[in-house]
């Protein structure tokens, strides 16, 4: 009787829940509890940078319930960005105390990111992209970035991908 009872309520909440793709979520929220057991704080507050990040991008006013993998990618990319911003500031104002945290907050959010392709694979995509489009000056640099960005969709850095464009086109 009290499992049949139990059997109803799963079957309701499954049925009414709506269900949600937290794979990220979830191999954060396991990450902080290895962090937490082992007591490493740096690996703690990158994971908690991330959390918030993805609970401020989830209940942002217009957005909508769930984020895709794409809008995910992106927030974890801005957030190694701005680590890796913030130890580039302070190394050249010679702090290298402060650097350093920053570059291991950094490796360890670039965790949760996809391969990065090297400077070589993005470069013979930026040429295909170029050669489909026919593409001949910095005029048609927008159009080759963005057939670029959606082909490599997380697995590259803009900034990277912007050089070589424009080494190309030149």
């Amino acid at each position: 009787m009290i499992l049949n009872y139990f059997g109803i309520i799963f079957l309701y909440l499954r049925t009414y829940l709506k269900p949600y793709n937290m794979s990220l979520q979830v191999s954060i929220m396991a990450k902080m509890k290895e962090a937490m057991k082992a007591k490493d704080q740096i690996a703690l507050t990158s994971l908690r940078a991330i959390k918030a990040e993805l609970l401020l991008a989830q209940t942002a006013s217009g957005s909508k319930e769930e984020l895709t993998e794409s809008e995910e990618i992106k927030l974890v990319q801005k957030l190694v960005k701005q680590r890796k911003d913030s130890a580039t500031i302070f190394a050249t104002q010679n702090r290298p105390d402060l650097a350093e945290p920053e570059l291991a907050q950094a490796a360890i959010i670039e965790q949760f990111l996809p391969e990065q392709f090297t400077e070589d694979e993005v470069e013979k995509i930026v040429l295909k992209a170029i050669t489909t489009l026919g593409a001949s000056g910095m005029k048609d640099m927008g159009k080759v970035m963005a057939v670029v960005n959606t082909e490599v969709a997380g697995q590259a850095d803009s900034k990277t991908i912007s050089v070589i464009v424009k080494k190309n086109l030149m």
